[in-house]
């Protein structure tokens, strides 16, 4: 396993689309061992793989609190299928913008469709931050960042931040 460097706003390829996995083969397998040592080292509880480079529908995530009783898992083409009318709102925070959180609201329950590293069929009703989590990991692999749910005025501010940051450290 291997930790890889995370992509940071305000790289282009964040906004891009992820395609769909495909066959699982060793080399997915790999990408989703590789996406858990690098959200664990981050930390974080959830990674997609564009925020590694990889344009492939691939999510990992890990709610668990204990590092010792860790309960990671991997989303292969996660579809969200239905979500609750109750909404609730989180204090989101983001490997590709390190440091900045704010609060994002979202259907507090979803049932998510996905295949896992066998190539099965899965199903799955999450409510609470795994259902934040996970909601937010499939917007990455569509393009969509947490702070796109904020205020044009808030979403502005933040990627200029990031900006500025990025050509000061390409200096």
């Amino acid at each position: 396993m291997t930790i890889r460097p995370l992509v940071t706003l305000p790289d282009p390829i964040l906004k891009q689309v992820s395609e769909p996995v495909g066959p699982v083969t060793a080399e997915i397998r790999t990408l989703a061992a590789d996406m858990l040592e690098t959200m664990y080292d981050a930390p974080g509880v959830g990674l997609a793989a564009v925020q590694i480079g990889v344009l492939k529908r691939v999510v990992t995530i890990d709610t668990s609190k204990d590092e010792n009783a860790r309960e990671p898992r991997v989303f292969l083409d996660p579809e969200i299928v239905w979500s609750s009318e109750e909404k609730r709102v989180y204090d989101e925070g983001c490997l590709s913008i390190p440091e900045y959180y704010a609060e994002v609201e979202r259907p507090d329950r979803v049932r998510v469709k996905f295949r896992d590293l066998d190539g099965k069929e899965q199903e799955i009703e999450a409510d609470g931050l795994l259902a934040t989590c996970i909601q937010h990991e499939i917007d990455h692999l569509n393009g969509v960042l947490f702070i796109d749910h904020l205020s044009k005025l808030k979403r502005d501010r933040v990627v200029k931040k990031f900006t500025k940051a990025a050509k000061r450290d390409a200096a």
